[in-house]
């Protein structure tokens, strides 16, 4: 974009801006209000606590005047981080309309949490944060259907984004009949659950058919960004059903869910940012790996540590009277000793899996290392180092130039 164009949408990127801060901090005393007063527990809102937990709280010394600020505190860095990132954007990139989109999502994504408390609840600021989350919502579909080259692929994609957007107006606008469950509104939900996954295929279907190299690393970007709160989030859903007492009305694990779900949140903005901004776009690839080995270490190590404290407490149990404290020291001591070769072993199993051409990289050139401190004869030498170059970073063309030692003075002789 140039010009007008330019202008405007600066100008649309900026009233955005000014209208959300507006609304935010008009809606704060509403969500303050939401936070100190404890709720029924079939009627809270996220991060409201119930009067239970509120007293457990107390107990522990930190009154609900602390957890509001901190809720608040945690709140008001995601605006500054969504914000910040989409200044960013704006100064740097944006004569390019994906990454405009992109910095009007991130301005609709920092009020979040505010505006989905204080739209489902009566206030003069309802419909305000109603349209915002709407907003929000078209957004976030857009960017979905259109990351990250702007246009939609395959091209039918359009309709469905325009059906998927529909749906949103009666649960948005009007929760009172989505609570009624009308048909339309029902048969709505079931049009927007179907749509999301269609979504992710064709962005699936872009990625291996379409996209290049670069706009591979963007898309690994979002999706890193995405995948990491949202497999929390089901994670949290799985713990819900395996442990149904750990959301008892005075049990702490959901505020405490909830804050490490709102830091999460700021992968989000994170990951946009450099997709958008190109800025060290493959680290995604080191990310992603080190991502991958520490949660299943952490997933198999944790397995391990609940299953020695039960094992070892019932065969201790009738030996010694303090089967407790020594269970779980000789638990921590073999996590302790496994640790670092089950992160090797878990490091090489997903190296062979995902990173398959890493993986024989790093084994040729292990080899041929081998065979230099071994290897005397000069052409066999220079055979191998051509076929390790070929082999690993498969080049176009391959020369190999060595100088000798009668004339070196002279130019290399290519071989």
């Amino acid at each position: 974009m140039q010009g007008r164009w330019l202008l405007l949408a600066r100008s649309l990127w900026g009233v955005l801006v000014i209208a959300t801060l507006v609304v935010i901090f008009a809606s704060l005393p509403v969500y303050l209000a939401q936070l100190q007063t404890p709720c029924a527990r079939s009627a809270c809102g996220y991060s409201q606590l119930t009067p239970e937990q509120a007293e457990a709280l107390t107990g522990m010394g930190l009154f609900p005047g602390v957890y509001t600020a901190f809720t608040v505190t945690l709140t008001l860095a995601t605006l500054v981080v969504c914000l910040g990132v989409s200044t960013l954007i704006v100064w740097r990139r944006s004569d390019d309309p994906m990454a405009l989109i992109v910095a009007l999502l991130l301005v609709a994504l920092g009020p979040l949490e505010v505006m989905f408390n204080v739209s489902a609840s009566p206030s003069p600021w309802q419909l305000p944060n109603q349209f915002q989350s709407f907003l929000f919502v078209a957004l976030f579909l857009l960017v979905l259907s259109l990351f990250p080259t702007g246009q939609c692929v395959p091209r039918w994609m359009r309709w469905p984004f325009v059906a998927f957007l529909a749906v949103q107006v009666p649960f948005i606008f009007f929760p009172a009949l989505a609570a009624l469950h009308i048909s339309a509104v029902s048969l709505g939900f079931l049009v927007f659950v179907s749509g999301v996954p269609l979504l992710v295929v064709a962005q699936l279907h872009r990625y291996r058919r379409v996209s290049s190299p670069l706009e591979r690393q963007q898309t690994k970007w979002v999706v890193f960004g995405l995948a990491v709160p949202i497999t929390y989030m089901v994670l949290g859903m799985v713990l819900y059903l395996l442990f149904p007492g750990a959301t008892s009305p005075g049990s702490l694990f959901l505020p405490a869910y909830a804050a490490v779900q709102d830091l999460l949140l700021l992968l989000i903005p994170l990951s946009f940012g450099f997709a958008m901004l190109r800025s060290r776009l493959w680290d995604v690839d080191v990310l992603i790996n080190r991502t991958l080995v520490y949660a299943v270490l952490t997933v198999i190590l944790t397995t391990l540590y609940i299953g020695l404290v039960i094992g070892l407490q019932g065969l201790l149990r009738g030996l010694i009277r303090q089967d407790n404290s020594v269970t779980i020291v000789l638990s921590t001591l073999a996590i302790w000793a496994l640790f670092l070769p089950l992160r090797r072993r878990i490091q090489r199993l997903i190296d062979r899996r995902f990173y398959r051409h890493k993986y024989d990289a790093t084994k040729i050139v292990a080899a041929f290392s081998t065979t230099l401190r071994n290897q005397v004869d000069l052409d066999q030498l220079r055979e191998q180092l051509l076929a390790v170059v070929q082999e690993t970073m498969q080049p176009t063309h391959i020369s190999l130039w060595l100088r000798t030692d009668e004339h070196p003075g002279n130019p290399d002789t290519e071989t």
